[in-house]
């Protein structure tokens, strides 16, 4: 049974930062690229950031435009942990994120959201 339990959400004042992690159980989580969306109320999910799993040599990330230079997405296999490292958090960062898995892929898809096979529930960031 796969589960992806999401957690460091808050609510924060612009400006701020928050840390968001996520822990991957059922999975071998090595084995599988990792990625950050979210959905604001009464918009579709929209991918965030995303990190292959390959070795960390040729570990590589992505980053949604609008995020870019603010947020860094990092892992540790050793934890099968995800994480999200938000700063310079804005009014529109506010949304529900979701942690998803899928199998290896090419890191060009990583911002695919439907090639993800596995979600979390979620957890809410409030900017305001």
């Amino acid at each position: 049974h796969v589960q992806l339990v999401e957690s460091g959400g808050g609510l924060v004042q612009p400006g701020e930062s928050l840390r968001l992690s996520c822990v991957a159980t059922g999975i071998t989580f090595s084995r599988h690229d990792m990625s950050w969306a979210r959905q604001a109320p009464g918009k579709e999910v929209e991918w965030v950031a995303g990190i292959t799993s390959l070795p960390s040599l040729f570990r590589a990330a992505s980053y949604a435009d609008s995020v870019k230079g603010r947020f860094t997405i990092s892992r540790d296999n050793a934890k099968d942990s995800l994480y999200l490292q938000m700063n310079s958090l804005k009014p529109e960062d506010t949304a529900l994120y979701y942690c998803a898995a899928r199998s290896r892929r090419d890191w060009a898809s990583l911002l695919q959201t439907t090639l993800y096979s596995y979600w979390g529930q979620g957890t809410q960031v409030t900017v305001s």
